[in-house]
């Protein structure tokens, strides 16, 4: 009796951390972010309510067969109730996968002919980040004109390019993030925008969003990448379309 009333108890402390609100996630801040905590949701309820059922028919179980000094019998399986709770089980989280498909489509797969595009440049231990200048086309580049210390990370050659350390975007924009790696795999991610992104060396990997609300947000890499992983955090500021316009007028200027 013990045993099922343990079981119970530890199933119901499970349900109730689920249930507590400061176990979520940080705001949303886009439409891609939205749709995958209302995606996550329908999971865990489906988890959950799968989950309490279990659990609930093996401390019955526990309960009902518990030792009370009779003697024991052997019980067969029934394999038509093995295949129909396994294939059940195969098609909802079969079923949960399909579902979620768009969501993952939306950053990686769709693109937006208006998308800003903004080079991502990942290295030991920093974020780099190059606008189109007023041309609208990024300028070449080339590996001998790599120069951190001279501010010029991509080794860009001449052009009117915008290079920057910090990601600034428009709000409500889509944006498209071209992200490459100079040395090893780092990774992109901002928990706001649920994304995140494994950067590999020798890729140049496309990552969009639409960021809605103003603010600034962390950006870590989130691969362990070397003995200063821990110092390698970017920050992305979502600004007002307005705003955003004029800084970028500015760094053209400069």
């Amino acid at each position: 009796m013990q045993v099922a009333i343990l079981i119970a108890a530890l199933a119901g402390a499970t349900v109730l951390l689920f249930v507590q609100p400061a176990w979520w996630l940080p705001e949303a801040i886009s439409a891609h972010a939205k749709n995958y905590d209302s995606h996550l949701l329908l999971t865990l309820w489906v988890i959950g309510v799968l989950f309490v059922i279990a659990q609930a028919l093996l401390a019955i179980t526990v309960f009902r067969f518990r030792d009370r000094g009779q003697q024991p019998s052997a019980v067969e399986g029934n394999h038509k109730l093995e295949l129909i709770w396994t294939t059940t089980t195969a098609v909802i989280f079969i079923g949960l996968a399909i579902a979620g498909q768009g969501i993952w489509a939306g950053v990686h797969l769709r693109s937006s002919a208006d998308a800003l595009k903004i080079e991502v440049l990942a290295k030991q231990f920093a974020w780099s980040y190059r606008y189109a200048g007023p041309d609208g086309a990024f300028a070449r580049t080339d590996v001998k004109a790599i120069d951190d210390a001279g501010g010029n990370p991509f080794g860009v050659v001449g052009g009117d390019d915008i290079i920057a350390p910090i990601l600034r975007v428009p709000a409500g924009r889509p944006v498209e993030l071209l992200l490459k790696s100079r040395d090893v795999i780092h990774n992109f991610f901002v928990r706001e925008l649920r994304i995140k992104q494994d950067v590999v060396p020798g890729m140049t990997i496309p990552l969009r969003f639409t960021a809605d609300k103003p603010g600034a947000y962390e950006v870590p890499c989130s691969e362990l990448c070397g003995l200063g992983h821990h110092q390698m955090r970017g920050t992305l500021v979502v600004m007002p379309p307005e705003e955003f316009d004029a800084w970028l007028r500015e760094g053209a200027v400069r």
